[in-house]
């Protein structure tokens, strides 16, 4: 049996039934071979059997659904498992989409309609991007949550619902409660159980796994073989930041198996985006720099997105500044190498943010735009 073979066997042996092999991959397997994933699949087993609210964050491509779908068939409910994308509702039609409408309720409304809470009874009812739902419905969300029931547009009767609620989003939702976006008792009421999916370049034992997972389902497809990854391959996989996780991974592997003619899947097969994708170098962006702290800057990005206040890009600019400044001892000359700017756009900035003064500048011309700063005043540097 193929490593291939024995990652599906995992699947189907952590709760997915063999007829799930067919249909769209990403949203029926699961392959947990990492440690990171391990240990999430661990918590998943211990909190599928109940009924509390689970909250997925992770990035998008992670496997929020797939998760989600696991929980469900660990749960033992009888009923269905629906997965709603609240970022694509329509925003005068959520309200009626999610708890039903009675016929002629409103304009369109020609018939009686069951909402999808009430389609999910017994089941799971899986709301993704849960960060989009406008405001005006999560107070009503907020309702259903607590009384366990849902009223249709246009009736006044409410109806008793058993609905098992897995939520996600691939935003900072605490940060999204501080910037007044998402009500705060409704976050804690979706967050029991809080599941945090890392991302892809976070666990990279699942990395080969993964890719081999993929090539015996596409070789399937495709009536052929299934083929080897070379060892130069798979380093170049493990060597990728993976931006769009396990979606862009499944595309990669696929693209490898139509370009590969023969039993072996080599570097010149993969199709990459980005440095990292080129054969015998490292996880690089520019000049050794390492993707995976690229990365890292990228999610804190992220969470100031989703609370930007009034000024991001000037107080994302004066950290970038400051923190350089102070990391090359207050030298203009390093400061500007190290952000690989000119000195001009160096002082134009040192003095922009008050880190050195008019008479500052004029001294560091006159000894040669070196470390004026020492002979300066000391400025706070807001650490």
């Amino acid at each position: 049996m193929s490593r291939a073979d024995n990652v599906v066997s995992l699947a189907r042996a952590d709760g997915f039934d063999a007829d799930v092999v067919s249909g769209p991959l990403r949203a029926k397997h699961l392959v947990f071979v990492d440690q990171a994933s391990k240990l999430l699949l661990a918590l998943l087993d211990r909190v599928a059997p109940s009924d509390a609210a689970i909250l997925i964050a992770g990035e998008t491509g992670t496997g929020k659904e797939l998760v989600a779908r696991y929980v469900h068939r660990k749960s033992g409910r009888p009923g269905p498992f629906l997965a709603v994308n609240c970022g694509a509702i329509s925003e005068h039609l959520a309200e009626s989409e999610l708890f039903g409408h009675e016929a002629g309720s409103f304009t369109g409304a020609h018939s009686r309609r069951e909402g999808w809470f009430e389609a999910a009874s017994s089941g799971t009812l899986f709301l993704d991007e849960i960060g989009d739902l406008p405001p005006a419905l999560q107070g009503k969300l907020l309702r259903v949550l607590q009384e366990s029931e849902v009223t249709r547009v246009g009736s006044r009767k409410p109806i008793p619902i058993d609905v098992r609620v897995v939520s996600a989003s691939n935003v900072n939702l605490e940060a999204a409660v501080e910037a007044g976006r998402f009500r705060r008792d409704l976050f804690y009421r979706l967050n029991i159980v809080p599941v945090h999916l890392p991302p892809l370049r976070e666990r990279p034992g699942d990395i080969g796994a993964l890719a081999e997972h993929f090539a015996g389902i596409y070789s399937e497809r495709l009536k052929r073989p299934t083929p080897i990854f070379l060892q130069a391959a798979l380093e170049a996989l493990k060597r990728h930041s993976w931006p769009g996780n396990i979606r862009e991974l499944e595309n990669v592997v696929h693209y490898s198996l139509l370009m590969s003619s023969d039993s072996e899947i080599g570097v010149e097969h993969l199709r990459i985006a980005g440095p990292s994708a080129m054969a015998g170098g490292g996880a690089v962006i520019a000049e050794g720099r390492d993707a995976r702290t690229v990365n890292r800057l990228g999610q804190a990005l992220r969470e100031c997105f989703d609370a930007p206040g009034t000024s991001l890009l000037r107080d994302v600019e004066r950290r970038l500044v400051e923190d350089a400044f102070v990391y090359c001892d207050s030298n203009q000359v390093r400061t500007a190498e190290l952000l690989g700017v000119s000195r001009n756009v160096v002082r134009t900035l040192l003095k922009r943010y008050g880190l050195i003064t008019d008479a500052d500048s004029v001294l560091a011309e006159a000894i040669g735009f070196g470390t004026a700063a020492q002979f300066a005043p000391c400025h706070d540097m807001n650490h």
